[in-house]
């Protein structure tokens, strides 16, 4: 972590876990019956987000513990929470030299590239520099100058990313470029999070990684899981409606996560790389059900850029991909696969499709 960061790092971090417990989030976000068993349910504080682990079988602390230590290991390769990462070793020498890093740093990397060639530029892991720029969610953070924002745009181009297969190494050809795994680390963080589980016996399970959430097997009624699909017009815990999911990843991203105002104007956290401010269009809020939570965190900013009708075209033509649009007119829309599973739950929204 950034020096500047550090006491406000550990004053938040207490202060969440506090409010965490005291508010009773330790349960997933799971809307299960009254008929359910409790799980064994134990939260941590990494990678700057709460995460939350249930277990509904093989109920055993060791089992949560092995987890936690795994998602320390991508933490201290990968977060921007920490000084001293593999990436922030990549990023210090941009247009310089290649670094070689571990595993689990060149495969997150590797997957956001092929993301940001499948976008074509529109989600871009090098959008380090305009994030920078804005720090939204940090105690800097500021509407940037037009001729700061011009000055950063042509520090973004996932195409002077280079990555090396043979000796696992990484290199930013241009000086100053900064990679940003935001839109894709908690993903691959709980993928691995659920490979641990089953490694371990575990088939029912709940993974919660600040709003991410994986659904393993099934609830203890031998049902899918009910989970609710998050108002991107309130903060996290108001509902739009649910879907029933089995070994499935459902990841939301939405004007509600992060933002600045300024002059009765809010801005959110998903950047265009090509203008260098935040998205404008119709959606308010996105949704999408995936096999794995990696491919589900990346397609969500992915989507979330190419607006409604670019963006339902865009998820059609994906095997295994399902979205839940929601625009800021309050209308929800859905792709085909999940016409007969969401359900609106909350008469403020209308189901267009």
């Amino acid at each position: 972590m950034k020096t500047s960061h550090k006491k406000l790092f550990k004053f938040l971090t207490a202060l969440l876990m506090l409010l965490f417990f005291l508010t009773g989030c330790s349960k997933p976000k799971e809307i299960n019956n009254k008929e359910s068993k409790d799980p064994l349910s134990k939260t941590n504080f990494f990678m700057g987000t709460v995460v939350s682990v249930s277990l509904y079988d093989h109920k055993d602390e060791a089992i949560i513990q092995k987890a936690f230590d795994r998602v320390k290991e991508i933490e201290d390769e990968v977060s921007i929470n920490k000084s001293g990462t593999e990436l922030d070793k990549v990023n210090e020498l941009s247009g310089k030299e290649p670094v070689k890093v571990k595993n689990d740093t060149f495969t997150i990397v590797k997957k956001g590239l092929e993301y940001s060639k499948l976008s074509e530029g529109s989600f871009d892991i090098t959008i380090g520099p305009l994030v920078k720029l804005w720090s939204i969610g940090l105690p800097e953070a500021k509407v940037p100058t037009k001729e700061e924002i011009v000055k950063a745009i042509p520090l973004v181009g996932y195409n002077n990313l280079q990555i090396n297969e043979q000796d696992k190494s990484i290199f930013l050809k241009q000086k100053d470029m900064i990679i940003d795994l935001g839109g894709i680390a908690k993903g691959y963080t709980a993928d691995e999070i659920s490979k641990v589980l089953k490694d371990n016996g575990v088939k029912d399970a709940i993974i919660d990684l600040g709003g991410n959430i994986f659904a393993m097997g099934q609830n203890p009624n031998g049902n899918p899981w009910r989970i609710g699909i998050q108002n991107p017009f309130e903060t996290r815990g108001g509902l739009v409606g649910s879907i029933n999911v089995k070994d499935k990843s459902v990841v939301t991203s939405g004007i509600y996560e992060r933002y600045i105002e300024k002059d009765g104007k809010r801005y959110h956290h998903i950047l265009s790389p090509f203008t260098g401010y935040p998205y404008d269009n119709e959606i308010a809020g996105i949704t999408i059900v995936s096999d794995k939570s990696v491919d589900g965190d990346a397609l969500s900013t992915t989507v979330f850029s190419k607006g409604l009708e670019q963006g339902m075209k865009f998820v059609e033509k994906l095997q295994g991909i399902e979205a839940i649009f929601v625009t800021m007119d309050k209308k929800v829309y859905i792709t085909s696969g999940l016409k007969d599973n969401f359900k609106i739950t909350n008469t403020e929204f209308i189901l267009s499709n």
